[in-house]
């Protein structure tokens, strides 16, 4: 039997545990971005204006945040980071969307950022999130990105 989710407001004390266990292609993407899975989670939180983490047994397999980039424009960069253990509850982590999605709208109209190519697990669960992912693809670091983007309703 899976543990059940629980997400609790992103908390620094959140940070190295998680980074110890994020998935491989999150490190990967990461690193492309110019940080460690540490830092990336560091700079998420600080930059933040809502962090959210995904408790699994009481323990942090995943962070959800959204910077915003121009309250003016209404834009804002939603962001997800996780474990392995956090990708194989798909059914949960859907169920979760719609209210972190609803929450992260309040700090701009517009979501947008960029997923890994090869992350076909969170591109999955973007497009059933609502989010439009690019076909057209950006190189950052030798690693392919599409974009993803979402306008409130």
């Amino acid at each position: 039997m899976k543990a059940a989710l629980c997400v609790v407001t992103g908390h620094e004390s959140h940070v190295a545990g998680l980074a110890k266990r994020l998935r491989a292609i999150d490190r990967m993407e990461c690193e492309a971005m110019g940080r460690s899975a540490g830092r990336a989670l560091c700079h998420g939180l600080a930059a933040s204006a809502q962090v959210w983490t995904v408790m699994v047994g009481g323990e942090p397999h995943a962070m959800f945040g959204v910077v915003v980039e121009s309250a003016a424009a209404g834009d804002a960069i939603p962001w997800f980071l996780g474990s392995d253990l956090v990708a194989r509850h798909g059914r949960a982590m859907i169920e979760l969307g719609p209210a972190v999605i609803s929450a992260m709208h309040g700090h701009g109209a517009r979501l947008r950022n960029f997923v890994s190519s090869d992350n076909r697990q969170a591109i999955r669960l973007l497009e059933r999130w609502g989010f439009s992912v690019e076909h057209e693809q950006v190189v950052m670091r030798g690693v392919a990105f599409r974009r993803f983007i979402r306008e409130s309703k």
